[in-house]
């Protein structure tokens, strides 16, 4: 059966994020689920994706490597940190963040092999992958037409009188599933009941503010629309949100 160890490539620059993906693209059993190129965008990241790995640099600006890590240590399931770098010098100071290894770039390809094997070592080979997901790709309907849409590019899922309404940066389309059915699939990815008929991708949060009566209205990324935010889940959404 395939089996995945979910991954994010941290860097504050894209051509080292493009040649660490793509070298760890020969792993069939690693998958790269996101990237940051700052320390902030890092840490949301890990809130919000829950990889079972960081590769991350250390010299960024604001926000080090460092910083991001002793960060991620306070988080209820923290994921295991690689750091990826070009000064030899930090790697005392990284092994105290239980490191899994200390990479130097250019990166070595046989080193990177010897890395991949530690973590594997450390987690069992990954995750095992949903059956039901065709290249972790979801199936939605439009003009009686299936589309197959990734799920990092939806905004939110409303339940509506027949279907669940699928929003994404593309557009809109209809599922069949109910909201419960697609809140279990689309857990790994970062996504959120914040009402009995509403599912949101965290990773488009921009502002959570009061409303009335304890609820909250949810301001998205991509979009104008201003979702409610029923009192009943606003304190486990603001965990979520939270370090």
């Amino acid at each position: 059966m395939d089996r995945v160890i979910r991954t994010i490539v941290v860097d504050d620059e894209l051509y080292n994020r493009e040649d660490l993906k793509h070298l760890l693209g020969s792993y069939p059993q690693v998958e790269v689920v996101g990237e940051a190129e700052s320390g902030e965008e890092a840490v949301m990241k890990v809130i919000q994706l829950k990889p079972d790995v960081v590769f991350l640099d250390i010299e960024m600006p604001k926000m080090s490597g460092m910083e991001v890590a002793k960060n991620m240590r306070e988080l209820k399931n923290p994921p295991l940190i690689v750091f990826a770098t070009a000064y030899p010098q930090f790697a005392v100071e990284a092994f105290r963040y239980d490191a899994v290894d200390y990479l130097l770039k250019p990166y070595d390809e046989e080193l990177l092999r010897e890395t991949i094997d530690r973590i594997i070592g450390k987690i069992g080979p990954g995750r095992e992958l949903p059956a039901n997901r065709l290249n972790g790709k979801l199936a939605v309907q439009s003009d009686g037409e299936i589309s197959y849409i990734e799920p990092e590019d939806i905004l939110y899922i409303a339940k509506s009188e027949k279907y669940s309404n699928v929003v994404t940066k593309h557009g809109e389309f209809d599922s069949n599933l109910p909201l419960k059915d697609l809140g279990n699939k689309l857990a790994e990815f970062g996504f959120f009941r914040i009402h009995k008929s509403t599912l949101v991708n965290l990773h488009y949060v921009q502002r959570l503010t009061p409303w009335f009566n304890g609820a909250y209205h949810l301001e998205l990324r991509e979009t104008e629309e201003r979702l409610s935010v029923s009192r009943n889940y606003v304190k486990d959404l603001r965990k979520e949100l939270e370090i």
